[in-house]
């Protein structure tokens, strides 16, 4: 009995001894910090994957054939931030962004009912939605869910939460706070839409975002 118990003591300090060799060779080669297999890998000093250009936004990538990679503002300076009205919901304006076959991006979509914040495009990226190349090279482009005939779309936390957007785009690329460079997309040269209408409460989206 005695010499079963020793023999057993010594197989299991055998293991252990074997399990904690393995556990360093591991360890020196990398293994241990190695990802799991379907992690998603970056390059060193990229931003995380779920991040985004204003925090309180929520990442809802666009196609990447909706808009132009760029360097912005090294290779475009960012001058303008364009109010649209999407005639649509929140979730079919981003859904029409993540279909390539539309040709078409902006780099926010915000919500009418609780003023939800999606980022469709990186800030540094081009959005196609100003219908105009230059005004796309230079601006932040900003789609609100609703309809330019339906006012009650155009809601307190719709207006307080887009303006909050627009301060933090103005305050990172020095952009005045004022309707010469915060414009609806009806004044973008060449443009053919409406939006965001006669509706559209321009001064009280002004005084918000010079309070924001």
């Amino acid at each position: 009995m005695d010499r079963r118990r020793l023999l057993q003591g010594a197989a299991a300090a055998a293991a252990t001894s074997m399990l904690a060799s393995t556990s360093r060779a591991h360890a020196a080669n990398g293994s241990a910090a190695d990802p799991l297999p379907d992690a998603p890998r970056q390059s060193p000093g990229t931003a995380p994957l779920s991040s985004t250009d204003y925090p309180s936004a929520q990442w809802m990538a666009a196609a990447s054939a909706n808009y132009t990679v760029s360097n912005r503002p090294s290779s475009y300076s960012i001058d303008f931030v364009v109010i649209h009205v999407a005639q649509e919901t929140f979730a079919d304006t981003v859904s029409i962004f993540q279909n390539p076959a539309k040709q078409v991006s902006a780099h926010y979509v915000v919500g009418s009912s609780d003023g939800s914040v999606a980022q469709c495009v990186r800030e540094r990226h081009i959005g196609w939605h100003a219908g105009n190349w230059d005004y796309n090279t230079r601006s932040v482009g900003i789609e609100h869910e609703g309809w330019v005939d339906q006012p009650a779309y155009f809601t307190h936390a719709l207006y307080e939460s887009s303006a909050a957007l627009t301060a933090s785009i103005c305050d990172r690329y020095g952009i005045p706070k004022d309707r010469a460079r915060i414009i609806g997309h009806h004044e973008v040269p060449g443009a053919d839409h409406t939006d965001p209408g006669p509706l559209w409460d321009w001064g009280r989206y002004i005084r918000l975002v010079n309070l924001a």
